[in-house]
């Protein structure tokens, strides 16, 4: 096991042309429920998520700290890079430096800012830690089988689809959740930079 004193498990704070990513922490909670919006809202945003939709700020706190103690994930608050408002989470996690290879996800964007920009920006944004600064080799994308929009952005990005892991994980619901799996390797990083960076322009 590679210790989590390793570079890879830094949470360093990330900065992109829309925003900053921070790590997040429980003084975040009141942000993060303003950016979830209201029940119903809420309940759109965080579908597919790894937790049912927070009804309360002892909720958020509790999904916080499930989030930062894990010692195998980096959880980053996305934040308006000229306003500093709160606008979602995300994070690296699976993070394997023997084999110079981590995922991306927990992701979610409050929804007045889908298609603004905002999630490739972060997707810049991380993939550029990942492969420019760490040296990763390979990059990794999980999503619910049943998440239609999160298979379509993550496609956009240009990684490759590589299969399903059939019942891969359990549902706040208790019901199996089959897994969606794509990757990006770091031959391939270059073009992707380029071609998303002149959409973002």
């Amino acid at each position: 096991m590679v210790s989590p004193d390793s570079p890879w498990f830094d949470p360093v704070p990330l900065t992109g042309r829309m925003l900053r990513l921070e790590p997040l922490t429980e003084a975040d909670a009141d942000d993060y429920a303003a950016a979830l919006g209201d029940p119903a809202t809420a309940a759109e945003v965080v579908a597919h998520m790894s937790f049912l939709p927070p009804t309360s700020r002892a909720d958020i706190v509790k999904i916080i700290a499930a989030a930062t103690a894990d010692p195998g994930r980096i959880a980053y608050a996305q934040r308006l890079r000229d306003t500093g408002e709160f606008v979602g989470t995300t994070s690296f996690y699976e993070i394997t430096p023997n084999v110079r290879a981590l995922a991306i996800g927990h992701t979610w964007i409050g929804r007045r800012h889908w298609r603004t920009g905002v999630n490739t920006d972060s997707k810049l944004i991380m993939l550029g830690r990942a492969f420019d600064e760490l040296g990763a080799e390979r990059v990794v994308w999980h999503t619910d089988i049943r998440n239609t929009r999160s298979q379509a952005a993550i496609e956009r990005l240009g990684a490759t689809k590589e299969g399903v892991l059939r019942h891969h994980r359990i549902r706040p619901d208790g019901s199996w959740r089959d897994t969606v799996q794509y990757s990006m390797l770091s031959t391939e990083w270059p073009a992707v930079r380029q071609r998303l960076e002149e959409s973002s322009r």
